[in-house]
């Protein structure tokens, strides 16, 4: 029952003449004009024995009424006509004598078709309790359990929504043109509540982080910066911590066995034609850790209360696109249905998928429309091109070679859409790059150039810029996850700003990060404009001596890169790429804006690259 108190305090939307008897409604609201059908979910003791109707005007009424195995909800089929107009309309709950009264909020739809994220952004990630402390007066509060030390690696530092806010101008004059947050929605464990992957209220903002009301605020200054706004959320486990598990709906909301079962995390299970029903239930049933019940998304409630919250939260705050964590963990049938639901209210909405395999086909099988053998279709419009992210790495690591980044693209044939692949050079579970590439500052400007123009959607993970690193070239968590400098007032360190950029140099941690930093962001914003980089087609040359040339072509423009991954002076064989450089005579140098003409005299330096670009 304390649980439920918590999460109680944190709603801001209880009716007091009903709080005693209705203890929550979902979704929080609604909109007229919707093509997806409102289920409310309500929650209040014994509430499961009323009869519920709507009163307010024409075109609102209950088509059904559903109760759960639980007394303490009702699931309510709400029909919105076309007629209906916006407004407050009022439920009410009637058990003999006694009445309940409670407003409920049907909007007029401000949400209009736009575009999502694509090829043509740069996606800026954040970990936002690391990233910048707006508010240090909610770095702890009365209703949520873990409060604040920056001392601790695995604890809360004090980021915040309106840290990210007061630093948004950084994030677009780097030339990002997208921002994905991990989770932003209240994670109430004890312990680690940091990283937000275990959701205890899937319709309210974390008060360390900010508000509902902040988040929306949030969204519309990024837009007012040219900046697009993915939320990530997790459909597959949620918290013991929410509070839904003092009293769950239905005995399968969440998969539960006698003894405690976890995951086999055999990602291959999802797939593959030979494996057996028992190991799949294992894949798909186990829970991920211990905290984190697994949910059931086969009880069809449960799917629509998922399917109905993430479009809440596109409706309500105006969002662009969701990331969605451990996607192939959930039973693969009913995310499907997810997210067919979801992009059929948002045609134009992108969702990207965490599909962690290094085997091209097992990403492939991901993908929305691949013609899979099973038949199946995820409709996951976008995937997350793990297996050209490690290509990178074993490119870029000590004495790594760069076919490993021609063997990652000659997979190409397998995927569905190109167009729709995240291509990262890491992210919040992977060691720092910084470290995995031996904290070598010309890595670092190889890694950016690839990502600035390889084909997919960039992402690129906060402080990597500036090789933001930990010393170790294996992942810790807590560490990894570090802060951002100059986002806590207390810090000397401001890599927010120029000036402190420079004054920066002098700490041996960040000695490169000005000149890391001015080299991404020179190659990203370069990026933003070219076409020909965003759908442009790709020719690339096997690698000679750990060099690789590529092109990045359309009808109008060529975009020449060359990798040179040696330890030596090479030289261009311009008279090799002929198939490609015929007809062109003078290209532009992106990084430096020099003249370069094709001819077989151009030198690079050692673990440096040469972009050039051509008019036809």
């Amino acid at each position: 029952m304390k649980r439920i108190m918590l999460a109680a305090a944190i709603s801001a939307t209880l009716s007091l003449s009903a709080q005693e008897k209705i203890t929550r409604v979902e979704p929080l609201s609604w909109w007229v004009g919707m093509k997806t059908e409102l289920q409310l979910l309500v929650q209040g003791p014994g509430i499961g024995h009323y009869q519920v109707a709507v009163e307010g005007g024409k075109g609102v009424s209950v088509k059904a009424v559903h109760e759960a195995d639980s007394p303490n909800y009702l699931f309510v089929d709400v029909n919105i006509s076309p007629k209906a107009k916006p407004g407050t309309y009022t439920l009410v709950f009637t058990k003999e004598a006694d009445v309940i009264r409670r407003p409920y909020e049907i909007a007029a739809r401000e949400t209009a078709p736009r575009e999502s994220f694509s090829t043509a952004d740069l996606i800026y990630l954040i970990m936002p309790d690391r990233f910048a402390d707006g508010d240090p007066s909610i770095d702890s509060t009365a209703v949520t359990r873990e409060g604040v030390n920056r001392r601790q690696h695995s604890a809360r530092h004090g980021g915040d929504l309106q840290g990210i806010i007061d630093h948004l101008d950084y994030v677009a004059d780097l030339g990002a043109t997208a921002v994905w947050c991990t989770p932003l929605l209240l994670d109430n464990d004890r312990r680690g509540s940091y990283h937000g992957y275990a959701c205890a209220d899937y319709y309210h903002i974390d008060p360390r982080y900010g508000s509902n009301e902040l988040y929306r605020e949030y969204v519309r200054k990024a837009h007012a910066k040219g900046l697009k706004v993915v939320m990530d959320v997790v459909t597959n486990h949620s918290s013991l911590e929410h509070w839904w598990m003092q009293d769950l709906p239905f005995k399968d909301w969440v998969h539960r066995h006698e003894p405690y079962l976890n995951t086999n995390h055999q990602m291959s299970i999802a797939l593959d034609p030979n494996a057996s029903k028992a190991d799949r239930a294992v894949m798909e049933e186990g829970w991920f850790v211990r905290s984190m019940p697994d949910m059931n998304l086969g009880n069809p409630f449960l799917l629509k209360y998922f399917q109905l919250w993430a479009l809440w939260w596109v409706e309500y705050s105006g969002l662009d696109g969701y990331r969605v964590d451990t996607w192939y963990y959930n039973e693969k049938e009913p995310m499907s249905e997810w997210a067919k639901a979801v992009t059929h209210e948002y045609p134009w909405l992108n969702i990207v998928g965490e599909n962690w395999s290094y085997l091209p086909d097992f990403v492939a099988y991901w993908q929305k429309d691949h013609p899979n053998a099973d038949g199946f279709n995820s409709n996951l419009p976008t995937i997350m091109d793990f297996p050209l992210q490690e290509g990178i790495w074993k490119a870029l690591e000590p004495k790594g070679n760069i076919l490993s980044v021609y063997n990652a693209l000659s997979h190409d044939f397998q995927y569905k859409d190109l167009s729709h692949m995240m291509i990262f050079l890491s992210n919040h579970d992977m060691a720092r790059i910084g470290d995995a590439f031996g904290q070598d500052p010309r890595k670092m400007k190889l890694a950016y150039t690839l990502l600035a123009t390889l084909r997919g959607i960039p992402q690129l993970f906060y402080g990597d810029e500036m090789m933001l690193s930990t010393g170790n070239p294996k992942r810790e968590d807590g560490k990894l996850r570090m802060d951002f400098p100059g986002g806590w007032k207390a810090d000397a360190v401001n890599l927010f700003t120029a000036k402190g950029r420079s004054a920066a140099q002098k700490d041996d941690n960040y000695a490169y990060a000005a000149e890391l930093h001015d080299y991404a962001r020179t190659l990203f914003r370069w990026r933003k404009g070219k076409t020909v980089i965003h759908s442009g087609k790709t020719l690339h040359f096997l690698p000679e001596d750990n060099t690789y040339g590529y092109f990045r072509y359309n009808d109008e423009e060529v975009v020449f890169v060359y990798i040179n991954n040696s330890g030596k002076p090479q030289k261009v064989s311009w008279s090799r790429f002929k198939e490609m450089t015929e007809g062109l005579a003078i290209g532009r140098n992106v990084l430096t804006g020099e003249a370069i003409q094709v001819d077989d005299n151009t030198e690079v330096a050692p673990l440096t690259a040469l972009i050039v670009e051509f008019n036809r």
